[in-house]
This record gives structure tokens, C-alpha cells and sequence, in this order.
């Protein structure tokens, strides 16, 4: 939603006509810049209001060197403190830096809205929205937009995929991206020892020391005639000598004037050469580069070779000589730099297209593209692709080439790797091992040391193998143990197997097969797991794992003892039937005992009874235990507070008596009851709210199919509804307290139960009137008036009132409803209900109509304006 407020308010500002010159000074752009800002405005609004001023993006990159200079306190004629002391005698890189070959992208990235291209630029020129766009693009790089994340966002995941796409079509081949790495420009050092082979030429300084009996030190450039200017002496010819021999006719020629003094040559900062770097490459052309880079450093300006380029014969002509030829996987897998020689001035250097282009997939190390040279063989690709993958089948490698019209495949195996040499376009697949084994066997189940083993040698038959696992476990069974054998179809077959005979030498030890696995069973696993089960009033009820010579003391101590709620004169004991020799069915279906238990023993029972599998224990609840229940009396009473019921059919006038009976200001008819909501009444209760709630559902989708409203509204409608619904924890007993005091034990003087809460109010003599009147109200109480009489006294009905269904709440928690004869009591509530809310009129539901329609002609249009 926020972007589409957004686009909108974009969509407005762009639809204006601007035409107005700049207004603003440079200062004043940059305070309505910081000002605009502290107000929360996003870069891109900030853009389009200086447009709007007319501000054009020369103005902008203006202003933005002023805030540079600001900011490294740099004003007009500064001086740079930072290149004060520098030694001049140190040389800097002066070549060209590397060309932006992403330059429309980047483009793209800043653009506000959409992707342009510089080939839109001229098109887009006059849009104000194109404009806000460059001035933006201008602005975030001295001032970034902190609120701006989320259109950008956009833009940015827009051409990560496409990016991530294109990744993805093109060839991953091996070497290519050498020459595309920032942190590996293969730039050259520059503050090293000159060579002696550099041949000087024009734009080389040189410092000529003159020590001893005359000191003096001269700074010269070499002109481009090749000759060095000495103060007090003249010029002296060294273009086109190397750093040796310019020294020596140096010396030469100053010894005449300083006989008596030392003479020191060097080279200061070094000329730049120009090279060109043709073919195919990213991007041929002209580059100014330091007179010591190499051609490493030139293939990466250009960018490396391009996705035909070649790694392998890239040559360097001089001169129209070939001077060099360089193969790049040579650096890459053995860091050899041959070929990679110091450039000069002029210098060709062409990149053709791959000669052989192959991949390596499968179980190899390093699968991708490989450049390969057509003498190379198989065994060359495999070693560029790291060598065979762990998991490698090396006895054969299958190759598909394309001959003629059709492919063909070959199957190159081990021992003619050497000679099998590779065309352009060939596929190498390495396959991976079979996930099968030829010299194993597994033993499982219950032995001291279950696994695999080698099969041959001291393994060759299951009584090695019992042996050398070390036997079975103590709860093995072996009467009969199981191997599984692999057929020639790969199928399984089963062959029995005497465990223990074989062990003992009983029975005939079995030989073993490749891939055989032997399992020896435990006895739980050819049994049912053996379990007895406690229930009822001890501290841990549940299933207990079968132990022999278990008595039903045991047991109980087992599951924590008896609770104090336990009945101890009528323990149970269940036992099934068990007769596997059985024919046919019987009458009884199990066995049960009866015990007497007394601190947890056996008093009364069968003597020397034992737990078999599988019984059944039941501890029951004592009927004579009861836990204390307690109710609660609230108001005026004597003695207010908890009582706890000391019989089951305890009364309210037991109550009364109990709290020392009412107070003399004590409305007793209007004493209520409260009382907790049990499970019974709670599932009754929410079966009602559901039934309930489907009906106000059914009637709601009724309602608005007849009204033209929206199930949606409808159900806002009706959430008050709902929500009355929900179960509450108490509830309110109609009850009369007078009535009970009267006649205690009659039908009003109803039986208590747990958190029961009795209020017995003081009097109160007025009465409440609410809902639909004209003046909701409360009056005083007057003896003997109907309900009409308080109704009037509250203005009397609404518009809205639903007069046949007035009710009357009162303080003991009955509800009636008005009639003519009707009581009105003190302090009760006169409840006059809302009319049910009409249908929509056929003027209503037009005009919702229209409205719908009117929004989505919005929506499409605002929809094709996004897609634009």
C-alpha cells in the first residue's frame, strides 16, 4: 500500500507542466537539501522539487564538490597539507584507471522508476520525472538516501534475479573471470629497484647526485629528442639507452667537470606507454598504462577475454614482431608468469578466438568449461578439472563429439587417457562408483559388535563372523537367526540359520556370500514385550515393564505407593486368558482377585499371589473421602467471608446462620447467588454458543445476498454479537432469600455447592432505566408504580425501542418481562431492547453499487499505468 501512495503521488508530480530557470544559489540548494531532509522528505521528492525550482544536474555535481571541499576542509586555492613532505623520488601509478564497462547499469540501478538505458537519454531528456532521476542519481553521491530504501529495493532484487538468470545461461568456463577480479589487478610495483634492461624515453625524470668534493643534485625529464637537461652543463643523450648504460654516459660525461666527486643515476617517476589490446577481449582498445605493467595488467584493463576469447594463445607483438605468447592456465595451475612480459610503448596485444572449448562434468573436482589446445589429451582435462572426485569411476570416461550430422560417444578407459587427444565441443562425463561392495558382509541384532566386515581371510564362513564380532549378547536367541543373500537378479533370498548349533558344532557352519547380512534376534523380538498396568489412586498410574516373582506389594511400592484417597479394602487384579492350544472359543473371558491392603500390604487375599504378564491392577477411590468445599456470603451479614460445607444438602439459610445472620439494613429479596460453571454446564453451554453461532452466520449470508452488502461488513456488524457468546466462567441462581429464611428446607431455599457466592445488598431504593429511551435514567423507587411510570420518567421510548420486548432485571437475579402486572422492586433494572436493523433501501443498494464500479475503473486504471 505505502508504494502504491508512492507511485500515485509521483504519478501527479510527473503530469505537471514545469518550465522555470534555476532561482536557487548553490548555498540555497544545499540548505532546502538539508531542510527537506529534517522534514522527512525522500531523495526522490527532494529531486523532484529541485527541478521543479529548476535546478539542472550540472548545478547539482556542482554543489556536490562544494560539500567535498567542505568536508576535507579544502577551500579555493587550499593548499593539500597531505602532499607536503611527500619524497618526490617515490613514483605513483599514472596510468589510466580501469574503464567502467558497467556504466549502463549503473544507470539503471539509480533510475527512480524504471530501467533506462544511455540509449533512452535523448528521448527521456525533457521529462521532468527522467530529470528528477539524474538529479537523484547526482545527489545520492554526496548525500544517500536513508527513506528511499524500499523503491530501490525493487529496482535492485529486479536485477539480481535477472542477473542470477543470466549467470546461469551463460558457460561457467575455467579462467574467466581471472581478469574480472578488483582485489587482482596485476598491477605493477612501482617503488622497486629500476631494472637495468628499462630503456629510458621521453616523459622517464631522472636524478643525477653530485657528492663529495661538489654536492649538487639535478631533477631532469627526458625530452622527447631523448636528451636529459643538466644545470651548468648541458644536455646529455640518453633516450633509447637502458638504466646501465644511460649511467655509465652520465658519468662519463660529468667526470670532466667533477673529477673529484662521486656520481649517482636513478630513475624517478616513470613515463606511461600506450598499448592496445585487439580482439577478442571485453573491451578492445587504446590504454594508457605505467611503462612497468605487464600484459597480465593489460588484459585487465580490457576487462580479460570476452566468452570467445581465448586463455591459451594470447600473443604480444613489437615492432610487427611476436615478442610473446601467453597461455593464462599455466599461471592459474602451475603460477608460472612465462610469457608474461614488461610492455613498451606500442605494444599489440591480440586475444583470438578458443581453439577447443570442452566440459568436464560428472565426478570430477572442478566441473565446468575447459579451453583446451587440440594436441591435448584427456589426461591434460582431467588435470585442469583438479583430478578425479573421491568418488570417481577411473577405468573409464565416456565422451560425446559431435561428427558430421550425428554425435558419437566414446569410452576412454584408463590406460589411453594419455593418448586420447580432445575436439572442440566434446563432453566429458566421469561417472561415480556403484553403491555396491565386493568383499562385505554385515552382522546385526544382538551381538557385542554389529557391523560390516571384510569378507575373505578370517572371515569367511558365519562362525568367523560370529567369532570376530565378538558373540552374540546375553539376550540373543539363538534357535534360529535370519541371512539375507543377494541373488544374481539382485532379489533377496532368506536362509535360515542354527545359531547355536553351528556355535556348539551341532549343526553345519554355512559359508559365507558377498553382501550377506546375518541377523541375530533378541528374545523380546520373536515375543510380545511383556508389561503389567497399574490404574488408579497411586502416585504414578501407568505401564510397568514385566519383572518374574513380582507381588502385588512390590507393584504398588513400584508406582509411588498409595494415595490417601485410595480404598484399601477393594484392590482388583485383572488377568487375561491365555490358552495358545485352544480349539475353539470359551465362555469365560479373564480372571479377576480381590485384595484388602493395609499400608500398602496384603491383609486379605489370595496367599502368595504373583503378577503374571499383562495384568491389570485397579486401586479405587474411597467413597469415604471427601475434600473440604467451600462457599463464600458477601454483604450485610454478620460475619462475611468463606465456609466450607459440612454436608451434602447444606442450604442458604444454613448459610445465613453460619455468618450469624443478616444486618438490620439487609435487603434479603435482592440477595443473588453466583455460582461456578461446571463441565457439564460449560459443554452444554458452548453446544448452545455453536448452534447459535450458525445460525447468526446462516442468517447474515441471507441478509446480505438480500441487502447488497458484503458478507464481510455483515460480519463486522455482527461482532458485538459474537463476542457475547463466549462461555463465562459463572453464572447467575435466580433465587429468594426472604422466601428460604421463612421456610427453611423449602423449594426456595435451594442446596449449595462448591464456590457457590452469596451478596446479600444493603437496600436500595432506586431503579435503573436504560437502553432504548430518551434519556437512559436512574429514579428513585416508588412503592406500588408499574414500569410504565419509570419509563416516562426516562423520557419514554425511542425511535428505535422494541417495546413488546421490555424486560426487568432484578437484584436476586431473576429476569421478567414487562407487563401490566408486572412488579417494579427497589434497586432493580428496567431494559428496553433495540429494534433489529433495517434492510438496505433499493436507493442504498444503487448507490453501493456505484460506488464498487466507480473503484474498480480506478484500480484498472491506475493498473495500466504501473505496467506502462
Amino acid at each position: 500500500m505505502r508504494k502504491v501512495f508512492f507511485l500515485l503521488g509521483m504519478f501527479f508530480l510527473t503530469c505537471m507542466t514545469i518550465s522555470a530557470q534555476s532561482t536557487l544559489t548553490d548555498e540555497q540548494v544545499i540548505k532546502f537539501v538539508m531542510k527537506e531532509q529534517k522534514a522527512g522528505s525522500t531523495q526522490q521528492e527532494i529531486a523532484v522539487k529541485l527541478v521543479q525550482k529548476g535546478v539542472t544536474t550540472d548545478q547539482i555535481k556542482r554543489v556536490q564538490k562544494k560539500v567535498e571541499r567542505l568536508k576535507n576542509n579544502e577551500g579555493l586555492g587550499t593548499v593539500n597539507d597531505k602532499t607536503l613532505g611527500t619524497d618526490k623520488r617515490q613514483r605513483k601509478a599514472n596510468g589510466d584507471p580501469k574503464k567502467d564497462n558497467n556504466s549502463t547499469q549503473k544507470l539503471k540501478d539509480k533510475s527512480p522508476r524504471r530501467i533506462v538505458s544511455l540509449d533512452d537519454e535523448e528521448e527521456q531528456e525533457e521529462t521532468e520525472d527522467y530529470k528528477a532521476g539524474l538529479l537523484k542519481k547526482d545527489m545520492d553521491e554526496f548525500m544517500p538516501d536513508s527513506f528511499d530504501l524500499y523503491d530501490r529495493k525493487v529496482i535492485q532484487d529486479y536485477l539480481k534475479a535477472k542477473d542470477e538468470y543470466e549467470k546461469k545461461a551463460q558457460k561457467k568456463i575455467f579462467g574467466h573471470d581471472l581478469f574480472q577480479k578488483e582485489d587482482l589487478t596485476f598491477e605493477p610495483p612501482m617503488n622497486v629497484a629500476t631494472p637495468q634492461n628499462y630503456v629510458l624515453g621521453p616523459g622517464d625524470v631522472v636524478f643525477i647526485d653530485i657528492y663529495g668534493a661538489s654536492q649538487k643534485s639535478v631533477e631532469a625529464t627526458i625530452t622527447p629528442d631523448g636528451q636529459a637537461m643538466v644545470e651548468d652543463f648541458g644536455p646529455i643523450q640518453i633516450g633509447g639507452l637502458t638504466v646501465a648504460q644511460a649511467s655509465q654516459r652520465v658519468k662519463a660525461q660529468l667526470k670532466t667537470r667533477y673529477s673529484s666527486s662521486q656520481i649517482m643515476f636513478s630513475v624517478g617517476q616513470t613515463r606511461t606507454i600506450t598499448v592496445n589490446v585487439m580482439g577478442e577481449v571485453t573491451t578492445p582498445g587504446s590504454y594508457t598504462l605505467s611503462a612497468f605493467a605487464t600484459v597480465f595488467h593489460a588484459l585487465y584493463m580490457a576487462g580479460g577475454p570476452n566468452e570467445i576469447g581465448t586463455l591459451r594463445n594470447i600473443k604480444v607483438y613489437r615492432n610487427n614482431r611476436l615478442i610473446s605468447t601467453v597461455d593464462v592456465y599455466d599461471y592459474i595451475l602451475n603460477g608460472n608468469l612465462k610469457g608474461n612480459v614488461r610492455l613498451a610503448d606500442n605494444d599489440v596485444i591480440t586475444v583470438g578466438t578458443y581453439d577447443c572449448l570442452v566440459s568436464a562434468n560428472g565426478k570430477v573436482k572442478r566441473p565446468m568449461y575447459y579451453e583446451m589446445k587440440r594436441n591435448e589429451s584427456m589426461k591434460s582435462l582431467i588435470n585442469y578439472a583438479g583430478d578425479f572426485a573421491s568418488d570417481a569411476y577411473r577405468k573409464s570416461v565416456r565422451v560425446i563429439r559431435k561428427m558430421g550430422s550425428q554425435m558419437s560417444v566414446f569410452n576412454v578407459n584408463e590406460f589411453d587417457m594419455s593418448s586420447f587427444k580432445i575436439a572442440d565441443g566434446d563432453s566429458v562425463l566421469v561417472d561415480s562408483i556403484l553403491n555396491r561392495y565386493e568383499n562385505m558382509v554385515e552382522v546385526k541384532g544382538a551381538v557385542f559388535r554389529p557391523g560390516m566386515y571384510q569378507l575373505g581371510g578370517q572371515i569367511n564362513s558365519v562362525k568367523t563372523l560370529m567369532e570376530n564380532c565378538e558373540g552374540v549378547t546375553e539376550e540373543a536367541f539363538t534357535a534360529h537367526a535370519v541371512m539375507h543373500r543377494m541373488k544374481k537378479d539382485r532379489t533377496l533370498e532368506v536362509v535360515p540359520v542354527d545359531l547355536a548349533g553351528i556355535m556348539d558344532g551341532s549343526a553345519s557352519d554355512i559359508m559365507l556370500q558377498n553382501e550377506d547380512v546375518l541377523f541375530v534376534p533378541t528374545r523380546q523380538d520373536v515375543q510380545e514385550e511383556q508389561t503389567i498396568t497399574i490404574h488408579g489412586e497411586v502416585q504414578y498410574p501407568g505401564v510397568y515393564r514385566y519383572a518374574d516373582n513380582e507381588t502385588l506389594e512390590d507393584f504398588v511400592l513400584q508406582a509411588g505407593g498409595l494415595k490417601e484417597t485410595a480404598a484399601m479394602v477393594n484392590v482388583f487384579v485383572s488377568r487375561r486368558i491365555i490358552n495358545p492350544k485352544a480349539t475353539e472359543t470359551d465362555s469365560i473371558l479373564g480372571h479377576s482377585f480381590s485384595f484388602a491392603l493395609k499400608d500398602g500390604f496384603v491383609i486379605d487375599g489370595e496367599p502368595g499371589f504373583h503378577l503374571q504378564p499383562f495384568d491389570e491392577v485397579f486401586v479405587r477411590k474411597s467413597p469415604g473421602y471427601k475434600i473440604q468445599q467451600n462457599v463464600t456470603v458477601e454483604g450485610e451479614v454478620q460475619f462475611s467471608g468463606d465456609y466450607s460445607l459440612t454436608k451434602q444438602n447444606e442450604r442458604l439459610s444454613d448459610l445465613i446462620k453460619k455468618a450469624g445472620g443478616v444486618t438490620s439494613i439487609a435487603y434479603v429479596a435482592g440477595a443473588r447467588l453466583e455460582r461456578k460453571m461446571n463441565e457439564a454446564e460449560r459443554i452444554r453451554y458452548e453446544e448452545s454458543v455453536k448452534m447459535q453461532q450458525q445460525q447468526n452466520e446462516a442468517a447474515m449470508m441471507e441478509q446480505a445476498l438480500k441487502s447488497g452488502r458484503s458478507v464481510s461488513e455483515m460480519k463486522a456488524a455482527n461482532q458485538t454479537a459474537q463476542e457475547k457468546l463466549k462461555v463465562p466462567e459463572t453464572y447467575f441462581v435466580g433465587i429468594e432469600l426472604d422466601k428460604a429464611l421463612e421456610k427453611p428446607g423449602s423449594d426456595a431455599d435451594i442446596v449449595l455447592r462448591e464456590g457457590d457466592r452469596l451478596v446479600v445488598p444493603g437496600l436500595t431504593s432506586t431503579v435503573k432505566i436504560s437502553g432504548e429511551v430518551m434519556y437512559p435514567n436512574t429514579v428513585g423507587f416508588a412503592a406500588g408504580k408499574k414500569a410504565k411510570y419509570y419509563i416516562n420518567q426516562a423520557g419514554g421510548y425511542s425511535a428505535k425501542a422494541k417495546k413488546k420486548r421490555t424486560y426487568i432485571i432484578y437484584m436476586n437475579g431473576d429476569v421478567a418481562k414487562v407487563t401490566g402486572r408486572t412488579k417494579v422492586r427497589p434497586g432493580c433494572e428496567i431494559v428496553v431492547p433495540q429494534k433489529s436493523i433495517n434492510k438496505m433501501t433499493t436507493a442504498e443498494t444503487v448507490t453501493l453499487g456505484s460506488g464498487i464500479a466507480s473503484i474498480a475503473t480506478m484500480i484498472a486504471t491506475l493498473a495500466n499505468i504501473l505496467t506502462k
